[in-house]
């Protein structure tokens, strides 16, 4: 027996703000739109035209962004299209043809949310949720229910409310009619009070000012465990890259960390830290960062300021990238937006070092036309942090660019210091080792130019 698919109980939307989380009490059915503006109204491409050039991605890779984004809240996605829009509405974005087109699917396929893969106004939302019967959440509004469902910290989770409460107050829709505007004063001498809205708003602001505070208090608590890192002269190597570059995936081969690592947009939010001893001795404190993605909300980045104070004050940034990723080049410049917006110069070698991931994806001759293709006169390391390829070369490289290149030394040690032979073990590549009948021992060293420093100043004219 089937059921009448006009008879099927929709999810009510929530009825106090517009964009408020998303509970569906299984799994919600989707539709997914990706509009694509043929032109750009003119204030947007007068800014446009003043700012770095944003790079092209295809319509198709934004859609499959767009259904990954969906699948990243676990979202079935029971249709999705590329709209092309020659002329935005002001009121809806889409013109009215389409909004018929997409009602019709909407109760035909009994979707409870139409995900719109671009930035909606207020007004536009509100629309859109009216002439759909359905809940309506744009790019924003999609990250926002993501990063709820991934933060696990408290930092984390104050940041995603914060950031989420900036988003909803714009978008506060009447709720109680007979509440339409309280009255003022006493008996009826009072006046026309505040309106339902504007109790609601002035709540919202009471929140996020609470919520900033108790930000702050984190921030100084992160300060703190960063001043005393800094006591510890272990440098810091931060991991950034776009969403599902596979940045945590690389951090748990070079760690032995078990961090969460999916085939998943923003499968990790909250960032971790983990102590790594590279080849040759060299002693750093690696961080897993949040995944960058395009057009990631200003008032989200604000919020993760906190969090991504970790990538500005990092001695070394490792840019990673899948390379396996056709719109590889738009995600990178993507990534190097955001790193400038925190005022990391993303061209700076000696401070940035870029890393190719994913190349057990390319076949044969992709990975030996790899370099030759790439516009610039960087040299990346190329590896795969899945199978391990490559990430030895990658650990020295950290390593010379920390540590400075590689030396070989010799050190004579005395019987009565052999003991101190455990330290150059630790922090060095020993070649070669020969004991001496007085009970001394010889040793051929592969360092690092600021262990060798080290080494001459323990051992004075023992170390050559």
């Amino acid at each position: 027996m089937t059921q009448d698919k006009k008879s099927t109980p929709k999810r009510h939307r929530s009825e106090g703000a517009e964009g408020a989380e998303l509970r569906p009490e299984a799994t919600a059915r989707a539709i997914i739109i990706v509009p694509v503006l043929t032109r750009l109204p003119r204030q947007v491409a007068e800014e446009a035209s003043q700012t770095r050039p944003k790079p092209l991605r295809s319509p198709q890779a934004r859609l499959d962004e767009a259904i990954g984004l969906a699948g990243a809240i676990d979202l079935e996605t029971v249709h999705s299209e590329i709209v092309m829009v020659n002329d935005p509405r002001p009121a809806t974005l889409l013109g009215s043809g389409k909004l018929e087109e997409l009602a019709a699917l909407v109760e035909e396929t009994s979707a409870e949310l139409v995900f719109v893969d671009h930035p909606l106004t207020p007004v536009q939302q509100r629309n859109l949720e009216k002439a759909l019967d359905a809940k309506v959440l744009d790019r924003t509004g999609i990250i926002l229910e993501i990063f709820g469902r991934r933060a696990r910290t408290r930092e984390g989770t104050l940041q995603v409310e914060l950031a989420h409460l900036n988003y909803q107050k714009g978008r506060l829709v009447r709720s109680w009619t007979h509440l339409e505007r309280q009255r003022g004063g006493a008996g009826f001498l009072g006046g026309p009070g505040e309106t339902q809205i504007e109790a609601d708003r002035r709540a919202l602001q009471d929140k996020i000012v609470k919520l900033k505070r108790e930000l702050e208090t984190v921030r100084r608590t992160r300060d703190l465990h960063r001043s005393k890192r800094r006591k510890v002269p272990y440098p810091i190597v931060a991991i950034v890259g776009y969403t599902n570059a596979g940045k945590s995936t690389l951090f748990n081969r070079m760690t032995g960390a078990e961090v969460m690592a999916e085939d998943m947009l923003f499968a990790t939010l909250d960032p971790t830290l983990r102590r790594v001893r590279l080849p040759h001795g060299t002693m750093i404190i690696l961080s897993d960062t949040v995944g960058f993605i395009s057009d990631l909300p200003t008032h989200l980045v604000a919020a993760f300021r906190a969090t991504l104070e970790e990538v500005v004050e990092a001695d070394l940034i490792i840019h990673l990238r899948d390379i396996s990723d056709p719109d590889t080049v738009a995600q990178s410049e993507d990534v190097e937006r955001i790193l400038h917006d925190l005022g990391v110069d993303a061209s700076d070698e000696r401070r940035v070092l870029e890393v190719w991931n994913k190349v057990d994806l390319l076949d044969a001759s992709a990975r030996d036309n790899l370099a030759e293709g790439e516009p610039g006169a960087r040299h990346p390391a190329a590896i795969s942090a899945m199978s391990g390829e490559g990430v030895d070369r990658l650990a020295t490289l950290i390593e010379e660019r920390i540590a400075g290149s590689l030396v070989t030394m010799n050190v004579s040690l005395d019987a009565a210091r052999a003991g101190e032979i455990d330290w150059l073990y630790r922090n060095s590549s020993v070649l070669a080792r020969a004991d001496r009948d007085d009970g001394g021992i010889d040793l051929s060293l592969r360092v690092t130019e600021a262990v060798r420093e080290e080494i001459v100043e323990r051992f004075g004219k023992n170390a050559g």
